[in-house]
């Protein structure tokens, strides 16, 4: 796989980075602010942080992690990973909405605040998406479940795309929150 830069509808470039360790304290920056810490709910200590990331950069975890920049900056975080590849997930998701074989999903948080707001998640996901098409040509849809109080998350995929297939309880990554979630979907083609 290689880094590639993605141009979007509205002619932003959007570059996926493979995250390495050297990109540890940005990830760890950005789960600590406030926007990025109500949903992600993740511990950030240096032990944390390469329990959760380094497996991607190692392989021994079969999801992809990317930096995402704009303009040369780093502004986000998205990762990707073949539903199939996490048979616990699957079983979780398949009573709520169809999953057809080769399905991938993406989880993604814009970590810099001044980029929140402003379309450019949308921006992100549409350029993901193309990146996904050309990465994984076999990948048949991608499903994404947000929890419904992220508002920003699920209707970025909305206006990216992706239309609600489904809704229902999953266990949440924020305690605070009930479980219920929205299932978003895209085809990558005919399934």
């Amino acid at each position: 796989m290689t880094d590639s830069a993605e141009r979007t509808d509205s002619g932003a470039d959007f570059e996926f980075l493979r995250t390495t360790r050297d990109h540890f304290p940005q990830l760890q920056k950005w789960l600590r602010e406030p926007h990025v810490a109500r949903f992600w709910n993740h511990e950030t200590s240096d032990a944390d942080i390469e329990r959760d990331f380094g497996g991607s950069i190692d392989g021994t975890e079969p999801c992809e992690d990317f930096l995402i920049l704009r303009g040369g900056r780093p502004l986000g975080f998205i990762q990707r990973y073949r539903l199939a590849d996490y048979p616990e997930d699957l079983a979780l998701l398949t009573p709520l909405v169809e999953v057809p074989d080769g399905s991938l999903s993406i989880d993604y948080f814009i970590g810099d605040p001044e980029h929140i707001g402003r379309g450019v998640g949308t921006a992100m996901i549409r350029a993901f998406v193309d990146k996904c098409r050309a990465d994984s040509p076999d990948a048949t849809a991608i499903i994404v479940p947000v929890v419904v109080p992220n508002r920003a998350s699920w209707r970025a995929l909305e206006k990216a795309g992706f239309r609600r297939v489904g809704a229902g309880y999953l266990p949440p990554d924020n305690p605070i929150d009930d479980g219920a979630h929205y299932v978003s979907r895209l085809d990558l083609r005919s399934v």
